[in-house]
């Protein structure tokens, strides 16, 4: 496997016969979107992981990745060779991976690099059990396959019907049924059944929990896996996992993707072990846990309706800061505290409320429907906690601690870490690509790699967290990128939560890949610091919310790539490469180039203005025919402080875009080959020519079709799509004062 590390020098592209073949083979077609031009998107791989030190044989599909040059995957202890066929062609979308014997178990991503460049990924997930692919369903007991217990499964769900599995197990064993689907990218909401060996259900659960199961009597029992609600086919795949698990030991649940809130957990340098631990009973307040403060405090929401109380001594003047986490360790929780003053003793206690704490709220407006219809299609917030407690008097404190709906919830890996420290100011970054916010009734929620065409810039919104009050400015950086692609940062102003990061390709960057790094850097205090930016994307793409709730997770990396197979239709670049000056309270008009590649369906584009300082001038519009325009911005009206400062301005419009034109090309070129050879076989008057010319003819009509699926892709479609400018360099001078 080619290092990612390093960029790829490819030659000119080259169609054949073969790349077609490829190209027809991927499972899920490539179709005019209506919104943003296609993008490479790995669907589904099968099997969905596999045991560290073997090897397995992986099928993949997936949407816009014709003319796949490798798998690849996020640890380089997972490397992918094609699978060659007995004649010693590759197979199309089918690859030998080697799982390394010191490979890390747990959540690793799978991409592929195609012709336009790097997809979407898929989860991979490595354990340490033996693993077997199920390769046909098992709808019915009598058909029900049969699987060792410390083994996985991995399988797809048939439509409308229920797979059913068998193991053996001895009276007394505890036996742990897990289904791993949402957490690794499923489609599926599974539902668990042990049953007896005539298939009369014993244990079920519904609600995505593992199933504790102590065997009864020695013999034959059936696990049925079926979707909630019946769904199935390759969308809703799963692993299921059977193991014997000692009667005193905690269930250790599969490995799954991390939300998108979870990007803000842990605070930096925070231990990985707490170093206090909730001690029950502690749900009556004469019950009270006496705690010192700073603390750090392990517990769980368990059992059902579980309230946890925690008495402490505070002095008038103090402040403390309380972060919990549970939502983002990936528990279905939704913590909440009442802080309160306790005076007297005993039956004369009295209780006053000091605060209430709840929600860690976005810090940005998030689309109210799931799309971006009104703001982008993430929550950057979390269900968990982080907010401060001012002690007004001197006395005794109680805090506690409860899950708002945990009445209906009784689990004891409901767990949850509660800190209540001193200010501690720094802030957590997350990113995701800009999404469209049209109101036209379109209903996009797309998974976007950063998959650039030559003369395109894809914008990031990068989002903040401030923790303990933290209000500082946060400049934002992207490092190791791919030959020909630059990356600038509009940074986080102060007391704000919103940034950008913009990334650009040169019309002729040449193709290649590359690992990257998002980071903010600011001053807390006097000290420096750094701090990592995760990448947040959509685990489908969603082409309509009203019928299916897109999914967005946390990645493992930021992979980067740039392709010479297609550049963007229209690129937006101010007219020279340099810093506009101007200064405070005066305008400033900045001359812009239009390079255009494709045809429009309009003539206008409407452009807003991204950056600090300068994101509240009003909208303004420019011709698509047009080889320039000009930006006016006034600092007068936007009040701009004099600074430096980097802008970049968007719009969206709809081009006329054409899928991969050159595949018309080479499967001409492969029609023309087949009609010679099939008119070479029929001037053969030789005994085994009748059976040459056949196979020439089949040969012709499948180039005859491979050429009629080519040239209808290739059709003109009219494409929304997102038009970024390259960042623009402002400094803004003090006026002159007279």
């Amino acid at each position: 496997m080619i290092d990612k590390q390093q960029h790829y020098g490819i030659a000119s592209i080259r169609r054949t016969f073969a790349t077609l073949v490829a190209m027809l083979c991927v499972a899920a077609s490539v179709s005019a979107q209506s919104v943003c031009l296609p993008a490479p998107r790995l669907l589904t791989t099968m099997p969905m992981g596999g045991q560290v030190g073997t090897e397995v044989e992986v099928a993949i599909t997936g949407e816009s990745i014709e003319d796949i040059e490798e798998l690849l995957f996020s640890h380089p202890g997972i490397a992918a060779t094609t699978k060659l066929a007995a004649d010693g062609k590759p197979e199309p979308n089918r690859f030998i991976v080697t799982i390394a014997a010191d490979c890390p178990t747990g959540i690793h991503e799978a991409r592929v690099l195609s012709r336009l460049g790097i997809s979407a990924s898929r989860v991979f997930t490595v354990g340490k059990l033996p693993e077997v692919t199920q390769d046909k369903p098992s709808t019915s007991v009598s058909a029900a396959l049969p699987l060792e217990v410390n083994s996985i499964c991995n399988a797809t769900l048939p439509v409308r019907d229920v797979n059913h599995y068998s193991f053996q197990a001895t009276k007394g064993q505890r036996i742990v049924v897990d289904c791993a689907a949402q957490g690794i990218d499923s489609k599926m909401n599974p539902v668990l059944i042990i049953a007896d060996a005539e298939g009369r259900d014993l244990i079920v659960e519904r609600r995505g929990g593992a199933l504790d199961f102590i065997v009864p009597e020695d013999g034959t029992y059936v696990i049925k896996v079926h979707e909630l609600t019946f769904k199935g086919g390759a969308e809703c795949f799963y692993r299921l996992a059977v193991q014997e698990v000692a009667a005193d030991s905690p269930v250790s649940r599969l490995p799954s993707t991390r939300a998108v809130s979870s990007f803000s957990w842990p605070p930096a340098n925070l231990p990985e072990a707490s170093s206090l631990a909730e001690a029950e009973p502690n749900n009556e307040h004469a019950q009270a846990q006496k705690i010192p403060l700073p603390c750090d405090i392990a517990g769980s929401f368990f059992p059902a309706a579980d309230v946890d109380t925690f008495e402490f001594a505070a002095k008038k003047g103090e402040v403390w800061w309380v972060e919990v986490a549970s939502e983002r360790l990936g528990r279905p929780t939704d913590p909440s505290i009442i802080v309160q003053r306790v005076t007297g003793e005993g039956a004369d206690e009295k209780l006053t409320d000091v605060v209430e704490l709840s929600d860690i709220l976005s810090p940005v407006k998030r689309s109210s429907n799931g799309y971006a219809y009104d703001g982008p299609p993430y929550n950057a917030g979390s269900a968990d906690i982080l907010g401060k407690v001012e002690i007004k008097e001197d006395g005794r404190y109680r805090l506690q601690l409860s899950d708002l709906f945990g009445g209906t919830r009784s689990d004891p890996q409901n767990e949850y870490r509660l800190i209540v420290r001193q200010a501690a100011p720094d802030f957590a970054l997350v990113a995701w690509a800009l999404h469209m916010e049209l109101r036209n009734g379109d209903r996009n929620a797309l998974s976007k790699p950063i998959a650039l065409r030559g003369g395109s810039t894809m914008a990031l919104e990068v989002v903040a967290v401030r923790r303990d009050g933290f209000d500082g400015e946060i400049e934002l950086t992207m490092e190791h990128l791919p030959e020909g692609v630059s990356a600038t940062g509009l940074k986080i102003a102060k007391g704000e939560s919103r940034g950008m990061m913009l990334i650009t390709a040169k019309q002729d960057a040449p193709r290649g890949m590359q690992i990257a790094t998002i980071s903010g850097r600011s001053k807390i205090g006097e000290t420096e610091v750094v701090r990592p930016c995760q990448l947040a994307c959509m685990a489908w793409p969603v082409r309509d919310a009203w019928s299916e709730i897109p999914s967005p997770r946390l990645m493992v990396d930021v992979p980067v790539s740039v392709s010479e197979s297609e550049v963007a239709p229209f690129s937006l670049a101010a007219a020279e490469s340099k810093v506009f000056e101007v200064a405070a309270g005066e305008t400033l008009k900045i001359p812009l180039k239009h390079t255009r590649r494709e045809d429009f369906s309009g003539d206008i584009l409407g452009l807003k203005t991204l950056g600090a300082g300068f994101d509240r001038a009003p909208s303004f519009e420019v011709s698509l025919k047009a080889d320039q325009s000009e930006a006016i911005l006034d600092t007068a009206k936007l009040k701009t402080p004099p600074g430096d400062y980097q802008i970049a301005f968007y719009g969206s419009a709809v081009a006329k875009y054409r899928y991969n034109p050159e595949a018309v090309v080479a499967a001409q070129f492969a029609q023309k080959q087949a009609q010679q050879e099939a008119a070479a076989a029929a001037e053969e008057a030789a005994p085994e020519s009748a059976e040459r010319k056949k196979a020439a003819d089949a040969a012709l009509a499948a180039a005859t079709k491979r050429l009629e699926e080519a040239t209808k892709q290739a059709q003109p479609k009219d494409i929304v799509d997102i038009i970024v400018s390259e960042p623009i360099a402002i400094r803004v001078k003090a006026a002159e004062t007279k």
